[in-house]
Order: structure tokens, then sequence, then C-alpha cells
């Protein structure tokens, strides 16, 4: 449980609540715990690390600083460390259905309880988001039998013949994380051209991965209690090829949508939540950060969703105390002061009990 929470008339107030426990949430937190900042997290999910660990926690990721690669479930971890030192209060397997200021506060209602808080900041990544099905006959009959849209464990396709259906990032990354660890590997995309990163697309293609594109779509799936073949199928020329597989590997989009979160009075644009250059949202004391944001020339990238979340966090400091600096100086000394602060807060807590 959190400590130093200040006590008013509608329970436990804090200065910051984020919502979402993802990787930019947690790095929000450990900036508001340099701050000195009372600290609570609400998230549906029951563990933290958002998408991450809820639906790729053994795939690789490439593009965060500080880590050539990266297992995603490592990286919430490093991330659930340096959040964690300072006091927090967690609530994991919570839905924030409502939001709105009351009496100079912000009050939030979820699917246990109300919470109330100072500050705010969503960190809802793309909101709730289920995966586009691709026309393909047998399709339904095979899911959760050999038809996965996520890989969640690598065990599961140990030694098996897979297909991977898909030109984005995350059918190369599940390319490039199934490669060493499966029979083979079918890689199958329609169009000439990949929304993978370039460097992405240039290991499959020096990898054992049979790639095949553009043109080639998935035209049927056959077995009996669990997929045995594919049937793919070239739309421009008709050239049909019957695989033997096991799994099948579908990363052709998703659809996503902004549950409750657009219900509360926010300024929403392409279903992300604009915000202006200090993460602002058009609601006093709500900020928001990470791949649920829209500003003019947005990247939705976890390097570019940390920066936000320390902006985000340092004007909320701001907002609540005028006088303290947006700016928090440098982490090093204020580590230090902060860790002093805690511990003899502690010392306090300890005599009086």
């Amino acid at each position: 449980m959190t400590e130093f929470i200040e006590q008013n008339n509608k329970g436990d107030l804090y200065d910051v609540v984020f919502i979402g426990v993802g990787t930019v949430a947690m790095y929000g937190m450990y900036y508001a715990g340099l701050r000195m900042m009372t600290i609570k997290a609400i998230d549906m999910l029951g563990e933290v690390g958002g998408g991450l660990m809820a639906l790729y926690p053994d795939k690789y990721i490439y593009d965060v600083a500080g880590y050539s690669k990266v297992m995603a479930k490592d990286l919430v971890r490093e991330f659930e460390k340096q959040a964690t030192q300072y006091p927090h209060t967690l609530c994991l397997g919570e839905q924030v259905k409502t939001l709105a200021r009351k009496d100079g506060l912000i009050e939030l209602v979820t699917n246990k309880t109300t919470h109330y808080s100072k500050t705010v900041v969503i960190c809802a990544g793309l909101g709730a988001y289920t995966p586009k099905k691709i026309d393909c006959k047998g399709l339904e009959d095979f899911e959760g039998k050999g038809v996965y849209y996520f890989c969640r464990n690598i065990e599961d396709f140990r030694d098996k013949n897979i297909l991977v259906v898909g030109g984005g990032d995350s059918a190369f990354d599940y390319s490039m994380m199934l490669e060493p660890v499966a029979k083979s590997i079918t890689h199958i995309h329609r169009n000439d051209f990949f929304g993978a990163h370039e460097d992405s697309v240039r290991k499959v293609k020096e990898s054992s991965v049979n790639l095949k594109f553009p043109f080639w779509v998935l035209e049927e799936l056959k077995g009996n209690d669990r997929i045995k073949q594919a049937i793919i199928k070239n739309k421009d020329s008709g050239e049909t090829e019957l695989l033997e597989v096991e799994a099948v590997v579908l990363n052709t989009g998703f659809v996503t949508s902004l549950g409750p979160i657009a219900d509360w009075g926010l300024n929403i644009e392409k279903n992300s939540i604009v915000v202006d250059s200090r993460m602002r949202t058009n609601i006093e004391g709500v900020f928001a950060a990470g791949d649920i944001v829209t500003y003019d020339g947005k990247l939705k990238l976890i390097s570019t969703g940390c920066g936000e979340a320390a902006i985000a966090v340092n004007n909320a400091k701001n907002q609540i105390d005028p006088k303290a600096k947006v700016s928090p100086g440098h982490s090093t000394e204020k580590h230090v002061i902060v860790q002093r602060k805690i511990a003899k807060q502690r010392k306090l807590l300890e005599k009086e009990q």
C-alpha cells in the first residue's frame, strides 16, 4: 500500500492516477515517484505490462533505446522494477467506467470502487482491440485449434510447420521469433510492399523462412480436431499450393475501440485522444500519453510514449504545485534526495505505529 496518502472526506486522495499499467504508464509512475507524488495505477488486466504481456510476452522488441533486442516480458519486468522503487498503489482487474471532475478533484468510478485524484494520466494503449478477420474457408472452425492471432507462448510452436500471414511489424516479428523453434515457416503477404520495418523484412528474407509475396493469400484451412493443411493462392496468377501446417498465425490488423473512454467528454479524433504539447487533454487535470494520444507529428512507439509520459507527469506536478518546476532536473541528484525523504517518512510512520 502506498505511504504518505493525503486523506480527505472522499477517502484516499492521490496526486496522480494512471489509467493503464503498460510500459508507458510505468515510466510515468517512475517520474511521479521521482517528483514525490503519491501514485495509484488502475488496469483492467490482471497483471502489469499492457499489450506486451497480454498479447506477445515471448516476442522480441527491437526499437527500444538501450537494447539491440529484448524479450517483451523481460522489458516489462525492467519497467516494473523502475516504477515500483517508489511507493504506489496498484489496482489490477479494474476497469474505469467513468471519469469526471467533482469539487476540484477527478472522480474515477470503476467496476469495483471509486477513486479520487488531483490529476490523471491516461495510458490505455490502443484501447480495446480485436483482430480483423480474413475471408478464408474454415477459419472460424479452427480458431483455438491452430489459428493464432497472438503468440503468447513460444513453446506452443516448437517443432511445428507454421504459416504466418501479414506484412506488418507483428507478422515479421513473429516469423523472426518463431524461426529458431519451428520445424518450418511459410510467410505470405498479398501486397508488393510491407508495413514492417525495412530491417525486419531483410532479416526474414535472409532466414530460413519461406517468404512468398506479392499476391499470396490464405484460401482455406483443413483438418479434423486441429489444423492439418492450408491452401494458399496467388491472386495474380491463380496458382494454388497445399501446405502441411499445424499452426497459422494471422496478423492482418486490428479493430480498435476506446470503450468507456469515448464517453468521458474528451476531445477525440480518429479513435485517439487529442493532447497539446504538455500532454494535456481538454479536461483540466487530465493528461494522456502513449498510443492512445494524437497530435501533429505523433509516432506510436514505446520510446516516444515514454517521453510523453514524462512530459505529462512533470506538467501534472506543476499543476498541483505551481511553485514546483516543470523540469525535474538531473535524475541522479533527484533520486538520492527522494530516497532520503522516503526513508525519513517511513521512520516517522514506524514511530507513530
